[in-house]
């Protein structure tokens, strides 16, 4: 993110503050065992508004804050006008143009003419669906983490189950092959560069291929399921592209771009969140016992590591005019950056926030933003974490890590690129 150097606080700033924001974010994608956590809370404690002059953005780490910039009509997404204004030379990317006119990248009407097909075949009933083909994949892949730890060998959780399961639920979703997904954990890792708030040319070429790559993929699928229309999401879209009453209908290459959307999203962020949960009851033993004596904590379980160590840190938001927030002015165009994990952990919104408690009560994250953008497939990640982990406790009980697992490096998602575990006798 770059040296932090020019970083002030808010009202209650001190010298001290943007050492604590480069600390955090410097643990972020590091094998720290506390990750960003302690330095986040410090800076919440000393500076809950933080301005970044280095990175251009205010760095807000309150709960209160952060679900008013995502939820208020003061605030916006960047968008591919504010990327013409103030990042001219990322219009020549691929990936850029897929992003900024993505629904990540719209606000108002141009994004409700995006997710309203989008939200109608994503809906309650056909997360539902997918329940029987969740258990089945994931009963699967377990099967294959099992052969993998037979006579006391270490095996990779990531690798076996924590990216597999997601991209197959995803692809079973969309409507894309088994046989095809083989390719799709690079290009969506690749595309995935783009969720990090500076982007290296590295990351450009990567996403740009991997952006370039899916659309063809997409729009190639879409064409076949015109023709011969199945039972999933590509037709659904097909069937629903004209979109809410008065709007035009959607192009053929802004469908491709939702599925690129919905696949990108719906595995890179549900693998971090499996990851995570299973190395977060292996490091809590006496959590898992207690999922283990009642597996209807589930669900809990799951929403308290979506609090305790979300898959996205961060994500922006600018200031359509003149606001304060935190007690800090910010002015009109105004970048503020919601530090998800931080907020989540506030102690003004979760007592106690740095225990890992499968019985909390009044559990509210953020970790699937808030208000307009709130994550659609927010239901599905939920639905396949709780299956997984109350397979997994049961039929491994004597699971534990084995080795040092490995951190994604980014500064934006939480994630393990490695899981080493092994099964003890």
């Amino acid at each position: 993110m770059g040296a932090l150097s020019g970083a002030t606080a808010g009202p209650v700033g001190t010298e001290d503050a943007g050492g604590l924001l480069r600390s955090a974010l410097a643990a972020c994608g590091s094998d720290h065992p506390a990750g960003p956590y302690p330095a986040l809370a410090a800076l919440r404690a000393t500076a809950p508004v933080l301005y970044s002059a280095e990175v251009g953005t205010h760095f807000l780490t309150a709960f209160a804050d952060c679900q008013a910039v995502l939820s208020g009509p003061a605030f916006a997404v960047p968008d591919r006008a504010w990327m013409l204004r103030e990042r001219p030379a990322w219009a020549a990317h691929p990936a850029a143009d897929f992003f900024y006119a993505s629904l990540l990248g719209t606000d108002a009407a141009a994004h409700e003419r995006l997710r309203a097909p989008l939200a109608a075949a994503f809906g309650p009933r056909r997360v539902a669906g997918l329940t029987a083909a969740v258990e089945k994949i994931a009963d699967e892949l377990l099967d294959a983490l099992a052969d993998a730890l037979d006579g006391g060998a270490t095996a990779d959780f990531q690798a076996l189950v924590g990216y597999p399961l997601p991209v197959a639920v995803v692809g079973e979703l969309i409507g894309v092959p088994r046989a095809d997904q083989a390719a799709f954990h690079r290009l969506g890792r690749d595309a995935a560069r783009l969720l990090e708030p500076v982007r290296t040319e590295e990351d450009w070429r990567l996403a740009d291929a991997a952006v370039t790559e899916l659309r063809a993929y997409f729009a190639a699928l879409l064409r076949a399921r015109r023709t011969r229309p199945a039972e999933d999401l590509a037709s659904d879209l097909l069937a629903g592209a004209s979109g809410p009453s008065g709007e035009r209908p959607l192009r053929e290459d802004e469908l491709a771009d939702l599925l690129l959307l919905v696949f990108v999203a719906g595995f890179e962020t549900t693998a971090g969140l499996l990851g995570t949960a299973a190395h977060t009851l292996l490091t809590h033993p006496d959590q898992a016992a207690l999922l283990r004596a009642d597996p209807g904590l589930l669900p809990g379980a799951v929403e308290e590591v979506l609090r305790w160590d979300g898959p996205v840190l961060m994500t922006e938001r600018l200031a359509r005019h003149p606001v304060e927030v935190g007690g800090v002015a910010v002015p009109a165009g105004g970048s503020l950056t919601a530090v998800l994990g931080a907020a989540n952990r506030d102690p003004a919104r979760h007592p106690d926030p740095d225990a890992f408690l499968v019985r909390r009560t009044g559990t509210r994250v953020l970790s699937f933003s808030a208000g307009p953008h709130y994550c659609l497939g927010a239901a599905l990640a939920r639905l396949e974490g709780a299956l997984l982990l109350g397979r997994l406790l049961d039929r491994f009980p004597r699971l534990a890590l084995a080795g040092t697992p490995t951190r994604r490096a980014s500064a934006c998602l939480r994630s393990f690129d490695a899981l080493p575990l092994a099964h003890g006798t």
